[in-house]
């Protein structure tokens, strides 16, 4: 694996905070596991780099992916090829953050104070 280390931007710690709040889930990165997998549902490329300064919130892969690291690493992997990228470790970190950056994007659009009921009724 490539990732090491998954950096947010403020503005993606913002919408986060806020979807904390509003949920009660306490921890990044069972929202930010979401979120990815709302961004992979999503057909077509994303383009959009995260932008802005990095926050101070930041966490590991093992973090982020949990026992599942295996399962979270071959959806993206699948989602480079699918997408006909190059599965070189900078694209495939890019591709990464790309896709967390959309999906907490469409996590954080749902309603003013999204509950976890309206989160799981975009993934199921």
């Amino acid at each position: 694996m490539s990732i090491d280390t998954i950096r947010l931007v403020e503005t993606d710690r913002d919408l986060l905070n806020r979807l904390k709040r509003s949920t009660g889930i306490k921890n990044w990165n069972v929202l930010c596991r979401w979120a990815f997998c709302l961004s992979l549902r999503e057909p077509g490329r994303t383009s959009v780099d995260p932008s802005g300064n990095n926050s101070n919130v930041e966490m590991s892969w093992k973090v982020f992916a949990g026992p599942h690291s295996d399962v979270y690493w071959s959806l993206l992997i699948h989602r480079v090829h699918e997408d006909g990228i190059e599965p070189t470790p900078d694209n495939i970190e890019r591709e990464f953050n790309r896709h967390l950056h959309r999906g907490i994007g469409h996590l954080a659009s749902i309603s003013n104070r999204p509950t976890v009921k309206e989160i799981l009724s975009l993934v199921v």
